[in-house]
């Protein structure tokens, strides 16, 4: 494939009137076609008006996007479904959750179309600790039932509750039915069991808390051998639940976050080789002849830098890849690294296999660090509800920012702007081989829970269950911007950064192009002062001002 950037020899050719070049002139746009801004200045997915592309090379602060250069197919970009946000939204009257519901899934809002959802219990639920097979011992699953997703929330025991019987799958079917009013449109949604089923598991429990005694090492636990095959059952058999009920899952992963949470909430632990052995001897070939084959196989499904030693074991397993379609990814190891390098090797030695990001929020939301490091300033006194100015700037911290993480990990976890966090790590993803990326929960209250063991985030809309106030944060409307111009479908491009001058973090870029060739250039400033810049496409360049932190999209039809 030919690049479509011009060295200056091609320009001195285009100057003779080669005939192929004169083609590939042809295709450099004369115009943008479009550009949206999202900025700390107050754009919410504003319209700006396009510039025109001039002939010549750019030089100064140049992003270079070569279209016939393309990479990954993209999924989507979407949020997730959990007991939580429908409790949340269960508080509003129907007419206005359908409001906000439309504005999430619908064709003249975000338009979502990639997502996710637990099964059974995490520490987004409101109450946890339950699965869908609650009877120990029930080897052949006669107890299963996903009643917990429909059971609504009792207005008794939880006062404000305006719609009793919402709940979780009814949240799900509300989107998907948003969807099929639209042409053409789907929402795929992965899947993701946080743990077995208590009795399964080697403590009997959901999960063990850590303590000073063991050094505040808790545990999920793992499973006993011989409840592995029982695991693989209990998966494909909530897959057949849900499409009873009017759900397909588009995607499954074994277990979220196998290497443990601490023991905090419920989860369960896998190691490589027992993953790999569990997909090859059991869920794989299951899930293969079962109705649902057709859903696809993510395995990993934790933080981006322990990629590597997964992929180097599972997918190099010629008898477990026929049932992998690829990998799920989180970004909890850093609050600013994308770790753009294990990307980059683990697509260049398996090349076949999808790398989608599945979760990620604002975590620890009010809680204080630890051991005199202290808050940023003004933290707790600004808050973050209707307050832009805390999703803005660097305000947040994450579970890391604590003294026991002062040592190596504490360079990964520094203070962060959330806005910031959110773009850097979409752009850079799709920028290396990120086919998908999905937020965690889609709705919060205003204190980012509920929460069962007091795990608050946040959350892209956040709503006081008191007042019904809602707020769109943001990070709404960043991941809404991305949404209606990254579409499944797409192909991400490779794209070329010079920054003269700027910082490395100052900006960020990726772009993807659809079928019908139109291009669309992501951009993020993270600094305080507006960017010029140049956007490099065949042998014209438009200049480019990117406002003070924000998030720009320039579209452009090829």
């Amino acid at each position: 494939m030919r690049n479509l950037a011009v060295p200056p020899l091609l320009l001195a050719m285009l100057s003779a009137g080669s005939s192929a070049d004169a083609q590939m002139a042809a295709r450099a746009p004369a115009a943008t076609s479009e550009i949206l801004l999202t900025s700390e200045g107050g754009a919410r997915q504003s319209l700006l008006e396009n510039v025109p592309f001039r002939m010549g090379l750019a030089e100064g602060t140049v992003i270079s996007v070569f279209p016939d250069s393309t990479k990954q197919t993209i999924h989507g970009i979407g949020t997730s479904f959990t007991e939580s946000s429908a409790f949340v939204l269960a508080h509003l009257e129907p007419q206005q959750r359908r409001e906000l519901m439309q504005k999430v899934y619908g064709e003249a809002g975000a338009n979502f179309t990639l997502t996710r959802t637990p099964i059974g219990a995490c520490d987004f639920s409101v109450d946890g600790r339950y699965s869908y097979a609650d009877e120990p011992g029930d080897r052949e699953l006669k107890a299963f039932s996903i009643a917990q997703d429909v059971a609504g929330f009792d207005p008794v025991g939880h006062p404000g509750i305006a719609d009793p019987d919402y709940d979780l799958l009814p949240m799900i079917k509300e989107a998907l039915a948003i969807k099929r009013e639209q042409r053409d449109q789907e929402l795929k949604i992965i899947a993701s069991a946080w743990t077995a089923p208590a009795w399964m598991k080697d403590i009997g429990t959901w999960y063990i808390p850590g303590s000073a005694a063991n050094n505040w090492q808790g545990t999920g636990g793992s499973l006993k051998p011989e409840y592995v095959s029982t695991y693989a059952d209990y998966l494909v058999r909530y897959l057949d639940a849900y499409a009873q009920a009017g759900v397909a899952l588009w995607g499954l992963t074994p277990v979220n976050e196998p290497h443990g949470n601490g023991g905090n909430w419920e989860s369960m632990d896998f190691t490589p080789g027992s993953q790999n052995d569990f997909v090859k001897n059991h869920l794989g070939p299951r899930l293969l002849n079962s109705r649902q084959a057709e859903t696809r196989l993510l395995v990993y499904d934790q933080n981006m830098d322990g990629l590597e030693r997964w992929a180097d074991v599972i997918f190099a397993d010629p008898e477990t890849t026929p049932y992998v379609y690829g990998a799920a990814v989180h970004w909890y190891a850093s609050t600013f690294n994308v770790f753009e390098d294990v990307l980059d090797r683990v697509h260049a030695r398996f090349p076949d296999f999808a790398i989608i990001h599945t979760e990620g929020c604002i975590d620890n939301l009010g809680t204080a660090a630890t051991g005199g490091i202290g808050d940023p300033a003004g933290y707790k006194e600004s808050g973050w509800f209707q307050n832009d100015g805390f999703w803005w700037n660097a305000t947040a911290t994450d579970w890391a920012y604590t003294a026991e993480w002062a040592g190596a990990g504490a360079a990964d976890h520094p203070v962060y702007t959330p806005v910031h966090r959110y773009a850097r790590n979409i752009i850079v993803g799709l920028d290396h081989w990120v086919g998908g990326w999905v937020d965690w929960n889609i709705v919060l209250d205003r204190n980012g829970g509920p929460n069962h063991v007091g795990n608050f985030c946040g959350a892209p809309i956040m709503i006081d269950t008191g007042t019904r106030e809602v707020y769109y944060t943001p990070v709404f409307h960043i991941l809404s911007q991305f949404s209606r111009t990254i579409r499944p479908g797409d192909k991400a491009v490779r794209t070329r950064r010079v920054l003269d001058a700027l910082d490395p973090d100052a900006l960020h870029a990726c772009a993807t192009v659809n079928g019908d060739g139109l291009l669309s250039v992501q951009l993020l400033n993270t600094t305080k002062n507006a960017i010029a810049c140049k956007l490099q496409i065949a042998d014209r360049y438009a200049e480019i001002t990117i406002p003070a932190n924000s998030v720009q999209t320039v579209r452009v039809r090829l």
